[in-house]
């Protein structure tokens, strides 16, 4: 019987969910009930503007899954019925996830860490990190989305580099081919992840949700196809209180406050002046 931990802390906007399954934040189902909670938590909250995902400590982000998990899914359809389809599922719900996620890589990120990693829109690494998919070294592969979502990171010949060979890169070089999008100091991921969310926070969040969806969808429409989902998008976007805000602001030469009370950010009876501080931990068992 194993038990993981992923707790959630909401403040001034910014959903910070930490895993913690000591030492390495190694991955099992518990994990995956956890974050479908904080999810769940997060989306039901209008406040919140980015979430953050990151390790407890300085070791890992997420150094892939409990091997142990491995013996006991040994019949046929049992992996991709009790670990792989609620993974895939649940990951899917990340990447589509209408606000943006941020990637805080603290630690070691490996297997279904990276895999976890490359749903998020944004990812931080710190310097003296090792990302990898060593799965092959088990006699699997990365199954729960890792395949495709980094090839779209870094194309095909580097994703099959790195997940044929099994061997992991350093922050510099994931910075380099793409797959991270900032390198930060030791210690420092969590940082500059929050001044990455305090320029997000100040952004339009409907039209960064259309924004990204029409990204999303690049590797899977026809360019027919995009033109027609990335003008639905922007007829939207256009006829939006976002879009009139920026019109007001930019005709008057001020900043504009996509965060002030509106029809399209803050729920009846929550000022935005009022920051929003809860701490919620979920603990469930394998």
């Amino acid at each position: 019987m194993s038990s993981a931990h992923v707790r959630l802390t909401i403040t001034e906007g910014v959903a910070t969910v930490v895993f913690d399954n000591p030492p390495l934040h190694v991955w099992n189902a518990a994990m995956t009930r956890g974050l479908a909670a904080a999810l769940d938590t997060v989306e039901g909250d209008a406040s919140v503007g980015v979430v953050i995902l990151t390790g407890a400590g300085d070791r890992a982000f997420c150094a892939g899954s409990d091997i142990a998990e491995f013996a006991t899914m040994r019949a046929p359809g049992e992996a991709v019925a009790r670990k792989l389809r609620p993974q895939h599922e649940l990951f899917a719900r990340l990447a589509s996830f209408p606000r943006p996620v941020i990637a805080a890589l603290n630690g070691h990120t490996l297997g279904g860490g990276l895999e976890i990693a490359v749903c998020c829109d944004l990812i931080v690494a710190e310097e003296q990190i090792s990302i990898g998919s060593p799965e092959i070294r088990l006699g699997v592969f990365p199954s729960s989305g890792g395949t495709f979502r980094v090839a779209r990171r870094i194309g095909a010949g580097r994703a099959k580099e790195m997940q044929l060979l099994g061997e992991q890169v350093d922050a510099a070089t994931a910075l380099a081919w793409g797959l991270v999008n900032r390198v930060a100091p030791r210690g420092g991921a969590v940082g500059v992840a929050r001044e990455l969310a305090a320029v997000l926070l100040r952004r339009p969040p409907r039209s960064l949700a259309l924004c990204k969806s029409v990204i999303d969808a690049a590797h899977d429409l026809t360019e027919e196809e995009l033109i027609e989902r990335s003008l639905a998008a922007s007829d939207e976007a256009f006829t939006s209180a976002e879009s009139a805000e920026g019109v007001r602001a930019f005709l008057a030469k001020r900043a504009p406050d996509f965060r002030a009370p509106s029809d399209f950010l803050t729920p009846p009876g929550r000022s935005v002046e009022q920051p929003v501080e809860r701490s919620v931990e979920k603990e469930t068992h394998a």
